[in-house]
């Protein structure tokens, strides 16, 4: 980039933290020219062979050819382009004559280029992003335009049904880490002239593509124009961790309140499904996941299976699901607060009480396996698939029975946490399962330290981490519940009919 310092004829241009453009105390600022390619084809070779480590990089690759006569080069990566197309794209360039081409670059279009995506492209840091991201660039000698060629083609696995994201009815169709993918992937969905996806880009080194993906007349238009300016103000220098890194750098929350802001997803459907209603997903390229905002509680409780069955049976499912969130979250601080007052139980409740001799205290014993459990998931995700059996059998023996045997935790321990393991696979969301496992951790400690007392404090302190959360946008985390829309609520809970 050029800069050139102020001088008095000279409009300077200066820009606050979102990029905005701003006037006030001009003389202060530089104003800012960018570099363009020179119409002399060597001396821009110079300078991109330099730039671009051609001599270093085995992969960037640069190729001399005659356009009507005329020297040019070709800029692409190894591995990006399609050979075939080349192929076509080089022979239709050995045909040219000079008659062919235009005499001025200012006559040079991209119409003069049998492709399909084709640009014009004359910044210098501009054809390099491209090069970098792909394209082929062609430059030719006594223009000082270059034809972006995007003939790319990504390596990329299958479009298949995400792991995490598995529903027993509806599409098998997932996410893939090509932005571009994707992005078709939920056009096909919503073939509707609102649906609007801009791309952007974040990052100094990475560079990293951003589509923002809205329907425009339901989405928070306030907020579709804050997100873009966050994101084009953003300073890093990568977003080495994709979505994640992204969703920590446009929005800082406060690192004390576990409950998500957003709603991660895998699935196209998904994402369409709450595009239509209004929400704006955010795909990054390298990240098979979107991330849909701004979401309430009850969004990120919501699963694709809910809506791929009858009324009935999909609000079971959901009904279901907020009934075993909210036994996680109690079950074992209510049981920790009997044992500790065995007077409390009533007598139809007797069979709840530790059978055995209690060799480890019960809150020691919770908070163990509450670790020992993340252990497993843990090993469970590093482990090969081959040897996924053995690992289960081992866990399943020497944790549930030797354990057991040992003294060390006792068979009604084993049996709680053994639920409250198997209750946080119900959610979809895997960031609302870690929020009420803090939670649940938080609860035992209170109710081991202050017994009654403690577990009053610490279902408070849940109630307030959630009602005093917001949404991205800045609304309650618990619409429609506050402020309550009996309407939105009804609907939240229960599934109605579709048509």
């Amino acid at each position: 980039m050029l800069v050139i310092p102020f001088e008095p004829d000279i409009i300077c241009i200066k820009k606050n933290s979102f990029g905005e453009a701003i006037t006030d105390n001009p003389t202060k600022e530089f104003f800012i020219m960018k570099e363009m390619i020179s119409e002399d084809l060597y001396e821009n070779m110079e300078y991109f062979h330099e730039k671009l480590q051609v001599t270093k990089n085995f992969d960037m690759i640069y190729r001399m050819l005659s356009v009507g006569g005329r020297d040019a080069c070709l800029y692409f990566i190894e591995g990006y382009i399609k050979d075939d197309i080349m192929e076509k794209l080089l022979e239709f360039f050995h045909s040219l004559t000079p008659e062919d081409l235009p005499q001025t670059s200012h006559e040079l279009t991209h119409s003069y280029i049998p492709y399909v995506e084709v640009d014009m492209v004359q910044e210098k840091e501009q054809i390099i992003t491209n090069i970098l991201s792909g394209v082929v660039c062609l430059l030719i000698d006594g223009y000082d335009k270059c034809f972006a060629i995007d003939c790319r083609s990504y390596p990329m696995r299958s479009v298949e049904e995400p792991d995490k994201d598995k529903t027993l009815r509806g599409s098998k169709d997932g996410f893939v880490e090509t932005v571009v993918f994707n992005t078709a992937l939920i056009r096909r969905r919503i073939r509707s002239p609102q649906l609007t996806m801009e791309m952007l880009s974040a990052g100094e080194s990475s560079r990293s593509n951003i589509v923002l993906c809205y329907m425009q007349g339901r989405a928070d238009e306030a907020l579709v124009q804050k997100l873009r300016e966050r994101i084009e103000s953003l300073q890093v220098d990568a977003l080495p961790m994709s979505q994640e890194s992204l969703a920590e750098a446009i929005y800082k929350r406060k690192w004390f309140n576990p409950f998500p802001k957003f709603k991660y997803t895998q699935r196209p459907d998904t994402t369409s499904a709450s595009l239509l209603e209004g929400k704006i997903a955010i795909l990054v390229d390298n990240a098979p996941t979107a991330i849909l905002l701004p979401v309430t509680i009850f969004d990120i409780m919501e699963d694709a299976d809910d809506f791929y069955f009858p009324p009935l049976t999909g609000s079971y499912l959901r009904f279901s699901r907020f009934v075993i969130a909210f036994l996680s979250l109690l079950l074992t601080p209510v049981w920790l607060l009997f044992m500790q007052n065995p007077q409390w139980i009533p007598p139809w409740l007797d069979f709840i009480k530790v059978a055995d001799t209690v060799y480890v205290p019960i809150l020691l014993q919770l908070l163990i396996l509450e670790f020992a459990i993340d252990g497993l998931k843990l090993a469970a995700v590093n482990t090969p698939q081959t040897l996924s059996t053995p690992l289960s059998v081992i866990a399943g023996i020497v944790v549930g029975e030797f354990a057991v045997k040992s003294g060390w935790f006792n068979s009604e321990t084993m049996l709680y946490m053994a639920f409250v393991a198997i209750a946080n696979y119900t959610q979809s969301n895997f960031e609302l399962g870690y929020a009420l496992k803090f939670m649940r951790i938080l609860l035992l400690v209170l109710v081991g330290i202050f017994g009654g007392w403690g577990l009053a404090a610490g279902i408070l302190i849940c109630v307030l981490c959630i009602a005093c959360n917001r949404t991205v946008s800045g609304t309650s985390y618990l619409y429609p519940l506050i402020p309550f829309d009996g309407r939105q609520l009804a609907r939240r809970l229960f599934k109605k009919r579709t048509a």
